[in-house]
């Protein structure tokens, strides 16, 4: 590698390596400012907390569980999704070279998907309220959905990948994003839009899990600040299972069991790994964990209320059970540390402002 390559090589801690004798153009103004380090990955702690309120609002069809818990959770949800949104739009305008950086960054771009994944999300909540206004806020997200989809999944194409900067994130934009609007759409009642993107989002994880993994399997150890991404391993299987599952009526099929299964086995992994993850101080970034362990309870109780045979449903309701409660614990346990973060003034991370003038440029 060369030293002019070496020096705009991304740091997959999110940072760019700056030449030393360049001068200085570095976002002075937007790096001291907290907009300019307050990242678009915020937008997980929406996401988990969507999660856990849609998980309630089944197991209150399924158990006779309060309604009012998962509709405040929901009501949590919401406001964390515009206070973030709120972050982000005031990023854009008061601190855009950050925020470029951050959409041009290898890394951190996918996490700009979560922006209107939450959207969509938001539509959902607010549906049983107020139909027509979660109508245009779900369109307003799918189309942005697809969009960014089709401007990230076509920057991909173009080649010229570090290795070493493929991560989970990769399934953000064609995967999660293409699951969550069959979710939203089957509710809504669009089922041949919800067919089409499950379909989109069902093949992209079929073919980004291979590279995924090739990469965790052949490569250097994943960068421990980067530890908490692997945790979005979870999330296709278990949101593919309820996308696949809100595409038909009646009870549920054997595909949609493989699907779990396999979130099971993801789950499995995640807790033999728990030790590695436990070495890194907690951060925001843990939130990556709680939108797929949110939906793997949530398609275990939906699949368990669709199964019509008694011991095959007696089995599947007491793991919807053993999976809602974990991910309620795990959820409320990852909240609780980060209001203590939060509340010490270290919930937005103290790193290098990473702009198109560092090197992080799209083609």
């Amino acid at each position: 590698m060369s030293s002019v390559e070496a020096k705009r090589r991304p740091s997959i801690d999110g940072a760019l390596f700056a030449p030393h004798d360049s001068p200085d153009r570095s976002p002075d103004a937007a790096r001291s400012t907290w907009l300019g380090r307050t990242p678009v990955a915020l937008f997980a702690i929406a996401a988990g907390l969507f999660g856990l309120g849609n998980a309630w609002r089944a197991a209150s069809s399924l158990w006779g569980m309060p309604v009012i818990v998962g509709e405040s959770v929901m009501a949590m949800a919401i406001l964390a999704w515009l206070a973030v949104s709120a972050l982000y739009a005031a990023k854009w305008i008061w601190a855009r070279e950050a925020a470029r950086g951050e959409w041009n960054h290898p890394v951190q771009c996918c996490f700009v998907a979560l922006s209107p994944l939450t959207t969509m999300l938001a539509a959902l909540a607010v549906h049983r309220y107020a139909p027509d206004p979660a109508r245009t806020l779900f369109w307003l997200g799918a189309s942005a959905q697809i969009s960014f989809m089709i401007y990230r999944v076509g920057t991909l194409w173009y080649g010229g990948r570090d290795p070493l900067s493929t991560t989970p994130v990769l399934y953000l934009p064609a995967v999660a994003g293409n699951f969550v609007v069959a979710i939203v759409a089957s509710a809504l009642g669009y089922g041949v839009l919800a067919t089409l993107a499950f379909g989109g989002g069902l093949f992209s994880w079929l073919a980004l899990e291979s590279v995924v993994l090739h990469r965790l399997l052949v490569h250097e150890p994943i960068e421990k600040r980067l530890l908490p991404s692997l945790g979005i391993q979870l999330a296709p299987p278990a949101v593919g299972c309820v996308a696949y599952l809100g595409l038909y009526a009646g009870a549920a099929d054997r595909f949609a069991l493989m699907l779990l299964g396999y979130g099971l086995l993801q789950a499995l992994v995640l807790l033999r790994l728990a030790p590695v993850f436990r070495t890194q101080p907690f951060a925001a970034s843990y939130w990556a964990f709680s939108f797929g362990a949110t939906a793997l309870a949530l398609a275990a109780i939906r699949l368990a209320s669709r199964t019509p045979i008694d011991e095959d449903r007696a089995v599947l309701t007491s793991l919807a059970a053993a999976l809602f409660v974990a991910a309620n614990a795990l959820v409320a346990v990852i909240l609780v540390r980060t209001v203590i973060l939060a509340a010490r003034g270290k919930l937005i991370p103290l790193a290098t402002v990473v702009t198109p003038d560092t090197g992080a440029v799209a083609p």
